[in-house]
């Protein structure tokens, strides 16, 4: 089985193929020899019918006693310990056709639950095969197919028609038609302007186009996907190592009453069929299915949670702590306004004098200038460039001498700039002209489309408490908090302080939780000590992936509702199932205690029981997902 088990990325497919198969073979088996069994009884044969039967099971308990052998030895005692023993007493009791009835349900319980895992684990496993592994490099005039794996970063990549995008970059040429389907479980083909990044592992839907990779294919995006996959097939999550637990317990009850009822009666018949229908325990059966079914469910929705243990504690959730900038809002600066202050030049003319310059800098306002100016046409070539780090640049455009920077720059340079009021979460950019204050560019980090009404979304899938905490200055903090439905605003927060606040707020969560949201590097320390961090998939937050135990792909925040309300669907079909699978165990193993159900209807009766927990348990790969894209209402 999977639970427990270190699997490797790239045999996950196979392993759980094999493991299918075998379990499906032996239970053939097992089967035939029922059928063959009961032909000799109907035919008159019953010595040689009983022979067949006690074969079966005498074939099942080899490896039995062996796993539960070797278990015991590793100080593990579980359910199978009560097969092993009512497979036996079968065996010793004569009672062939009911060890024969278990024998089929220990081995087609096993089958069930690896096609069921194997089912829930589907889109985790696609996102593994996909994998890229080849990519084609341009230099100069010439196209080189190499492996992903040695593309470099600020190569240039050529992505063709259908290709995968084998590593993160940023558009060069021209519009590409992407669908991101497999990574955002969006439909819809999206188009995305040069100087736009893709993520790799996306696929090109349209004509071939060219990126600059930022990144290698071993630190891209699409291969953090596939470690966080490892890992999230990996794990056992919390639920399922308190299901073994209870096991023990539940073995010591089975033990007890099965001894009782023989001692008290003399029939050792009714301790076999007590024993009968405690095997094999919807306990340890439905927490597994029902977590990595979750898991799979979220996989499908752009939501990569490391392992079930994320999925059971996104279930207990009452407060949420989150990030502003980056996380509520894009993170990349947006202009609002362009204004001139000299007649010989238009706001355009003075946004594509900027633009021209900023064509150079690596700075992110610097770079949304610049692909605003350009997406009439192209920009002149700026010479003579000189830049001042966070300060800002000076250069030749078109004959014109410019500058662009703060205002503290164009003095600097020698340029006056007028006096005037500042305004919260505005961000000013000035633009000198030969030596003149000519004009200035307003810009804005503006919140997420999906971001509107986030607090409401959050308190509608049991959210008791939604808390913003972020670097920036209270005014802009509260604005952006009011758009999105956040009442309380923690501003002015140095990492440390959010780690403290965090700490303040996880004291009043207990014995729920607290999810911490964030996308950069100062968030890392939040999202490592909270009961679940979930980052932004993003460029530029691989600390914060690798501190969260969920990345949410698309970048979509209202995704941490759907995060919450997965967790909490798939944690209540887990304990729906061990609740109801032990209730009517129990109540069998005690109609079983009073003799009024023989050991073969004992352990139909349990198979039915394992077949209906499996079932339900798999209810959590369905459900209607959240209606969180504001372009669907």
């Amino acid at each position: 089985m999977l639970r427990g088990s270190q699997v490797n990325a790239a045999g996950i497919p196979a392993l759980l193929v094999n493991l299918r198969r075998t379990h499906t073979l032996l239970t053939g088996v097992v089967c035939a020899g029922l059928a063959g069994g009961a032909l000799l009884h109907a035919a008159g044969h019953a010595s040689a019918g009983d022979a067949i039967w006690a074969a079966g099971v005498a074939l099942v308990l080899i490896p039995l006693t062996i796993s539960v052998l070797r278990a015991l030895l590793h100080g593990q005692v579980g359910v199978d310990v009560i097969a092993l023993l009512a497979m036996s007493g079968s065996l010793v009791l004569g009672e062939y056709l009911a060890g024969g009835v278990i024998a089929l349900m220990l081995t087609g319980g096993n089958a069930l639950e690896e096609y069921a895992q194997g089912k829930a684990s589907r889109e985790l496993s696609m996102l593994v095969s996909r994998a890229p592994r080849e990519a084609h490099l341009r230099t100069g005039n010439q196209i080189t197919e190499i492996a992903a794996s040695d593309v470099t970063v600020d190569d240039t990549v050529v992505v063709r028609a259908g290709e995968i995008v084998p590593v993160d970059g940023v558009i060069l040429d021209h519009p590409a038609v992407l669908d991101q389907s497999s990574l955002t479980g969006e439909p819809l083909p999206v188009t995305l302007q040069p100087g736009h990044l893709v993520m790799s592992g996306t696929t090109n839907a349209g004509n071939s186009f060219e990126l600059r990779a930022l990144r290698t294919a071993r630190d891209s995006m699409y291969a953090s996907i596939v470690e966080l996959v490892e890992h999230a097939i990996a794990r056992r999550a919390p639920m399922v190592r308190m299901a073994d637990r209870f096991a023990v317990g539940f073995l010591g009850v089975t033990l007890v009453l099965a001894l009782g009822s023989w001692l008290a009666t003399g029939e050792a018949i009714r301790a076999l069929a007590v024993l009968v229908i405690a095997t094999p325990c919807p306990l340890i059966l439905a927490p597994p299915v029902a977590l990595v079914a979750g898991t799979s469910k979220a996989a499908r929705r752009g939501i990569i949670v490391k392992g079930g243990a994320a999925i059971e504690r996104l279930g207990r959730i009452s407060t949420v702590l989150i990030d502003k900038t980056g996380t509520v809002t894009l993170g990349t600066p947006n202009i609002v306004n362009v204004s001139s202050h000299n007649a010989a030049f238009t706001p355009d003319q003075m946004l594509r004098l900027a633009g021209a310059l900023e064509q150079l800098s690596v700075h992110s306002m610097g770079e949304a200038i610049a692909h605003a100016a350009s997406t009439s046409r192209p920009l002149a070539i700026p010479t003579d460039v000189e830049e001042t780090p966070g300060q800002g640049l000076t250069g030749t455009v078109n004959d014109h001498r410019v500058t662009v920077g703060s205002a503290g720059f164009l003095t600097s340079k020698g340029i006056p700039i007028p006096s005037s009021d500042p305004e919260d979460g505005i961000a000013h950019v000035h633009i000198g002209v030969d030596g003149v204050h000519a004009g200035t560019i307003d810009m804005q980090d503006t919140p997420r489309v999906d971001a509107a009404n986030l607090g409401g979304l959050l308190r509608t899938v049991g959210v008791d408490r939604v808390v913003m905490v972020t670097g920036d200055h209270a005014t802009p903090a509260q604005r952006v908090a009011a758009f999105a439905g956040i009442d309380e605003v923690h501003a002015d927060c140095t990492p440390t302080r959010k780690l403290a606040v965090l700490h303040e707020l996880t004291q009043d969560a207990r014995p729920r939780g607290v999810v911490m949201v964030g996308d950069g590097v100062n968030d890392a320390p939040a999202l490592a000590a909270a009961d679940v961090g979930i980052a932004m998939g993003s460029a530029g937050a691989t600390a914060a992936s690798e501190s969260a135990e969920a990345i949410i792909l698309p970048g979509r925040i209202s995704l941490v509702a759907e995060a919450i309300a997965l967790g909490r669907r798939s944690r209540s079909i887990a304990l729906q199932s061990v609740v109801a699978g032990m209730t009517l165990s129990i109540i069998g193993m005690g109609v079983a205690a009073a003799g009024m159900l023989p050991p073969v209807y004992g352990a139909l009766t349990q198979e039915a029981i394992d077949l209906a927990v499996i079932v339900n348990a798999l209810r959590a790969l369905g459900g209607t997902s959240m209606t969180t894209d504001p372009s669907t209402g």
